[in-house]
């Protein structure tokens, strides 16, 4: 009898301890525990590629509601203004031609982002701020320009979620 009383008790005693240390809820930074919704109004754009702040803004609202930790909102009902720019797009040669080592058949771009989370009822103050980088490849063709303007935004999506993750879990 008294084994068939033990069974019971160790499965319950395994079963509690298999989720120790989790919790239910966010891992919000605890700086940032009270912001529930995010105002994102246009990036800004320091480089000399056309049209790249409203790709910008889109990957990181994108980003914002695909993670899920915070809404995005109008300004009125905003927590937080998360102020951004384009701060470089810098492209690397990943492979060159076999025959000119010069000529780059394969390039990498590099886009990075400047941002800073302020409180939306007082702008002076800082919540969070940082920068954050975005890598894409691309093949060089007869149209380098088009090639280019292809691959941007995937390198602002990878930006976008490397933001969105510093701000949801700090890291």
């Amino acid at each position: 009898m008294k084994t068939l009383l033990r069974i019971p008790v160790a499965a319950a005693a395994v079963l509690l301890a298999s989720c120790a240390g989790y919790q239910l809820g966010g891992v919000k930074p605890a700086s940032l525990s009270r912001i529930q919704r995010i105002n994102v109004p246009m990036f800004g754009n320091d480089t000399q590629h056309p049209r790249a702040e409203a790709l910008a803004t889109s990957a990181v609202a994108n980003a914002i509601v695909q993670d899920g930790t915070y809404r995005i909102s109008g300004i009125d009902d905003a927590d937080a203004v998360l102020e951004g720019k384009i701060a470089s797009i810098r492209y690397s040669t990943i492979r060159g031609s076999r025959l000119d080592t010069l000529f780059p058949e394969e390039l990498a771009n590099t886009v990075t982002l400047e941002w800073t989370l302020r409180d939306a009822r007082d702008p002076t103050k800082v919540l969070a701020s940082g920068t954050s980088a975005g890598t894409s490849q691309l093949f060089v063709s007869a149209n380098l320009q088009t090639a280019r303007n292809n691959a941007l935004p995937e390198a602002l999506e990878r930006a976008g979620e490397s933001l969105v993750s510093k701000l949801a879990t700090g890291y």
